[in-house]
């Protein structure tokens, strides 16, 4: 096992030094019990600290594990992924944290520290040149309600919450750490464009008075590995070491309901045929506030029309039903831009164009092969149901998305990666370098199986190969998000997996479930896997479990429903393997989705039954929310169908069959 070093740094310090222990009038005993530092058995390492001092001691114990440092691809989930693209270049609007050796401009540095409740799983991990390294340690510290003393968390045990810890990572050094207490350091990003300077150690120290001593347990890694990918065993470890299942919520039938008709009721809006991506509650009318920002896609149009279709087909409910086929319709009969053979991105006030709400963050101005490319995906998926469940085939529809598609298929670059913008005056591609165009390999998979036309396949498995080599491979997926400006993110992932499912679905072929368990990794990698004591309402009062939900990214540190719409996709790679790890996890996916909207008026602290935003603050991230006497709050408090939407679509879709059966 290698040597831990052990530093602190006192409040009561002028500067911001880490110093050894004595300087501290402290003392760290360890003792390895345990393990052989691998995946499966870590070595467990209890360090006991004690305060030799006369005096109470508060600050912050820097426990790091050293590593030979030669190519260092770091792993902090749902934080740091490899360096956060430190080596592109960060001129950019939206600002987070990035990894660049020596000492670099704002937003990058060689070294972070964050509180733990930032990462999905309370991890540290390296790989670098065959070697993972890492260390695992409870995230946060309790009281013992018997003996009274402060004990590291871990699940089953009870006691009241006392504070957090803490992870760090330094490229310089070739380290990672644990912390008892925590700092954001050197930058505390709250979001992209609120990002404060280090602040002050008052409320996050940790303290031990004067002859007292605390124990804490490590699990340290070291093995071989050749890729990237050899964390993943790791965290499959850890995991199982620290899972929660998310609280219980409604039944699956019932959250399908709630969801489905407060969307009906509340967001459609008849003029548009569209509707509203933000629905606030008007107090003096009471009435609805509109926040339109109509899409085709992403966060409007098709990702709300079609789980609504597929609600109203699952419950016959035929007036839900021709309301989500007039967005539909309305889509395909006006958006097209005749001239790059596109439907336009977005729509306001009886325009249709490429300025959407994004519009202005973008580097390049262009279609977005995102949207283009997930609309064409749903408008497939709406085909797909209309002729299963209700025998009836829109033939045009597939008309439609051919041509769309053909269009996308010639924009590819000689590497067979999709561009992530295409040209409004003639479609061909304008920028790559991103996972975005992932949803062209998704929606022209999905056309190929509905339609057992294979004339594309050999093209499909040239870009899908490019995609897994370059992106996931590395663990490392960017440029999904038109907000992000191309940060490590978890939604491209998911056009990723549908992709390979069909794939695997039309060919057979073992590798494309292969490559699908490995993405399907790094998209948990994003899942929290314990539910975090969060300390802001109304999360904090209603017992909301973190366990199931997905962090955005990098850039946007907060829990979104978007990976509750890639239930199918876990159940049909448990129908071709079985796999308990990937069957718990879709499990967790589906109790989160169930249990995170308005189950009765108001729950919440706002809206409807059946309400439900984007937004769910697990952290000190994204926490710009406020009540009316101006305390921050964990939510957003307004209906956002596309986000309902995503625990719909993970309902109403093939689990819907197999859990029916299930129940029967």
């Amino acid at each position: 096992m290698m040597e831990l070093i052990i530093s602190a740094r006192s409040r009561r310090q002028e500067n911001t030094e880490y110093r050894t222990l004595d300087k501290h009038m402290l003392r760290a005993d360890i003792d390895v019990v345990s393990g052989k530092g691998t995946a499966e058995d870590p070595w467990q390492a209890h360090i006991l600290i004690s305060n030799e001092g006369s005096k109470a001691w508060s600050g912050v114990i820097h426990v790091e594990l050293p590593f030979k440092k030669h190519q260092p691809w770091f792993f902090l989930p749902a934080f740091m992924y490899g360096r956060n693209r430190g080596e592109a270049p960060q001129n950019v609007p939206n600002e987070f944290p990035r990894l660049r050796e020596g000492n670099p401009s704002r937003p990058s540095s060689s070294w972070w520290m964050v509180r733990s409740d930032r990462l999905s799983h309370p991890a540290a991990l390296v790989y670098d040149e065959g070697q993972i390294f890492g260390l695992s340690a409870s995230p946060y510290w309790i009281k013992n309600p018997s003996s009274g003393q402060r004990q590291q968390w871990y699940p089953g045990q009870k006691g009241m919450f006392v504070q957090y810890g803490g992870f760090t990572c330094s490229i310089d050094k070739g380290r990672i750490g644990y912390t008892l207490g925590y700092e954001n350091a050197p930058l505390h990003f709250i979001k992209s464009r609120l990002v404060h300077e280090r602040a002050p150690l008052e409320e996050n120290c940790f303290e031990l008075l004067a002859g007292e001593s605390v124990e804490c347990v490590l699990e340290l890694y070291h093995y071989e590995a050749s890729s990237e990918l050899g964390i993943n065993v790791a965290m499959e470890s850890i995991y199982n070491r620290y899972h929660e299942a998310p609280r219980e919520g409604s039944d699956m039938q019932t959250t399908v309901s709630d969801l489905s008709h407060a969307i009906y009721e509340c967001a459609y809006l008849p003029e548009d045929r569209q509707y509203s991506t933000f629905v606030y509650e008007d107090a003096e009318t009471g009435g609805y506030r509109y926040n339109k920002i109509i899409s085709i896609s992403w966060t409007n149009g098709m990702t709300i029309a079609t789980p609504m279709l597929l609600a109203a087909l699952r419950q016959d409910d035929e007036l839900m039903r021709q309301q989500a086929l007039s967005c539909i319709t309305n889509i395909m009969d006006n958006a097209m831009n005749p001239e790059s053979g596109f439907p336009y991105d977005a729509y306001q006030d009886g325009v249709w164009s490429i300025k959407g709400w994004w519009f202005d963050g973008m580097r390049t101005p262009g279609h977005s092969s995102y949207l283009v490319a997930q609309a064409m995906f749903y408008i497939l998926k709406c085909y797909d149901y209309e002729k299963r469940l209700r025998n009836h085939r829109h033939e045009d529809w597939l008309v439609y998305v051919k041509q769309v598609l053909d269009r996308l298929e010639r924009t590819k670059n000689t590497d067979g990666e999709y561009p992530t913008i295409l040209s409004e005056r003639t479609g061909a591609g304008l920028e790559y370098d991103a996972f975005s165009g992932a949803w062209c390999l998704a929606a022209m998979s999905y056309y190929s199986w509905i339609t057992e036309d294979v004339s594309y396949l050999e093209e499909l498995k040239r870009s899908e190969a490019h995609y897994y080599d370059t992106y996931v491979k590395h663990m490392e997926c960017y440029g999904a998000p038109l907000d992000a400006d191309k940060s490590v993110d978890s939604e491209g992932i998911l056009a990723y997996i549908k992709a390979v499912r069909y794939l695997h679905a039309l060919t057979g072929d073992p590798q494309f479930l292969d490559h699908m368990r490995d993405a399907i990794s790094y998209e948990f990698s994003f899942k929290f896997s314990y539910n975090s004591p969060v300390q802001i309402p109304p999360l904090s009062t209603l017992g909301w479990s973190s366990s199931g939900g997905s962090v955005t990214s990098v850039a946007n540190p907060h829990i979104h429903p978007m990976s509750s719409n890639l239930v199918d996709e876990l159940l049909y790679y448990v129908q071709q393997r079985e796999d308990g790890y990937v069957h718990q996890r879709m499990m967790d996916t589906v109790g989160w989705g169930c249990q995170t909207y308005n189950r009765h008026d108001g729950e919440y602290g706002y809206g409807k039954k059946g309400w439900m935003s984007e937004r769910f603050c697990h952290s000190q991230g994204l926490v710009t929310e406020k009540y009316a006497d101006g305390s921050p709050a964990s939510t957003w408090f307004c209906l956002m169908p596309w986000a309902s939407g995503s625990v719909i679509e993970g309902l109403v879709g093939d689990y819907w069959d197999y859990a029916m059966q299930i129940k029967r």
